[in-house]
């Protein structure tokens, strides 16, 4: 019988449900091994943390690919074949330019643009087009939806949260015109529902009203096309399936085993304990890249300026607070400790990745995950010498495993330039960048 033959827009259906396949070898048939990896998308995301970093224990010494990650990116070390360490860049119209006090509302709003907020805490924002919704404009017709936008840290887009700046600077890294940002999705249940309910279907309300998997839905196709499939392939699909499966049942969205025995069923909602919220919407982030469902996506650990305590690695403190240290040693240590918080966070979002499977290589070989903030240091509120890290290999076109050093005041928008580029997205310019960031393959 002849080899199955799949379009990379095939889809399981069922009431209500769509679920779109991983990458199957099934979809290149007739592409030898050596073109298997071309044939494969690329992806772009952002993920963006707040109130800069301690940059003493976030910047290697050396530059190169003999350097060591110094303490705040040490869980970045099973990955550091897969990791560019960015020193130098400069975000400058994060900077007051005239514009007085703001830097957090700035710091955000101009990390994707390139461009010098409107200070305003009215409705006449303006910034700029983020580099997210260039390659989305771009791009978005290949995927079902043309970016994905999540985060992990809620509020309004209305009223002064920042010196006179609008809330929707220090609260909205994506920006689908100058006056039009793309709000954040913070709730897991909503971001799954979008991504494997069929475009007005009622799947999610049957889902709930029969206390049933969003799977049980799409058994019937499943079933049918594993039959067509070979070895490699039947598997690929049926890890994708449980990796679907799980992120449901943490959710809180698949059956309730006890529901007969008057056990109620899981509550859907933001869980409660912060690194479970940020390793979910990862997870989410990754099924959407894995299924092809979009290729380019923002996600943002927490708001600009965010007061965030850690309490559950017993920093009980303010994160805002705690960023104007003053150059207090135990309040610098603090900082160190949410740092590598975050960047363990990062770490299983690259692991996840570098998981599955994809081509000749991983799905994270075919990603490029932009890392960092729009800070330097919280305490001078400096927008130069940023914390950027750049995971992933574009697909092969990034030459990763090296700390690269730039000239001060290279713009950031620099980077988003080449990596667009890469994702076959190019424009001539991006807010204040002035050409390509050399050196990155």
């Amino acid at each position: 019988m002849a080899a199955k033959v799949l379009s990379r827009r095939a889809v399981l259906k069922g009431l209500g449900v769509s679920i779109a396949l991983p990458w199957l070898e099934a979809m290149t048939p007739r592409l030898s091994m050596a073109t298997v990896g071309t044939a494969t998308p690329k992806r772009l995301a952002f993920v963006y943390v707040p109130n800069g970093v301690n940059l003493g224990t976030w910047t290697p010494r050396a530059v190169g690919p003999n350097y060591t990650l110094p303490a705040s990116l040490a869980p970045l070390q099973p990955y550091k074949n897969d990791l560019l360490v960015l020193s130098g860049l400069t975000c400058d119209k994060a900077r007051p330019n005239g514009d007085g006090a703001g830097d957090h509302a700035r710091a955000m709003s101009a990390f994707l643009t390139g461009c010098q907020a409107r200070k305003t805490a009215g409705a006449d924002i303006q910034v700029g087009v983020s580099a997210d919704q260039v390659a989305a404009q771009r791009l978005g017709n290949t995927t079902r939806f043309p970016s994905l936008e999540i985060g992990c840290e809620g509020g309004g887009s209305t009223g002064n949260c920042d010196s006179g700046y609008s809330c929707a600077y220090s609260h909205n890294l994506s920006w689908r015109s100058p006056t039009v940002p793309n709000p954040k999705e913070i709730n897991p249940r909503a971001v799954f529902d979008r991504l494997f309910g069929a475009p007005g279907g009622p799947g999610p309300a049957l889902q709930q009203q029969y206390n049933q998997s969003i799977l049980d839905f799409v058994l019937e196709d499943a079933h049918g096309l594993m039959g067509q499939l070979g070895s490699h392939d039947r598997q690929r699909l049926d890890e994708y399936l449980n990796s679907i499966r799980e992120v449901e049942q943490r959710i809180g969205g698949a059956a309730n085993t006890n529901v007969a025995a008057g056990m109620p069923r899981p509550a859907a909602g933001i869980p409660g304990n912060y690194r479970d919220h940020l390793r979910l919407m990862g997870d989410l982030l990754t099924l959407a890249f894995q299924g092809d469902l979009t290729r380019v996506a923002t996600f943002v650990f927490a708001n600009e300026g965010s007061n965030r305590s850690y309490r559950l690695i017993e920093v009980s403190e303010g994160h805002h607070d705690l960023s104007h240290h003053q150059n207090n040693q135990e309040k610098l240590a603090k900082i160190a400790q949410i740092n590598r918080f975050h960047i363990e966070q990062f770490a299983y979002l690259l692991g996840r990745l570098r998981s599955i499977p994809e081509g000749t290589g991983t799905l994270l070989d075919n990603c490029m995950i932009v890392y960092g903030s729009g800070n330097g240091d919280g305490n001078r509120h400096n927008h130069d010498d940023l914390p950027i890290l750049v995971a992933g290999k574009g697909g092969g076109t990034i030459a990763a495993g090296r700390h690269l050093r730039y000239p001060r005041e290279t713009p950031l928008t620099n980077l988003f330039l080449s990596l667009l580029d890469r994702m076959g997205a190019s424009v001539p310019a991006i807010g204040d960048s002035t050409g390509r960031l050399a050196n990155l393959a």
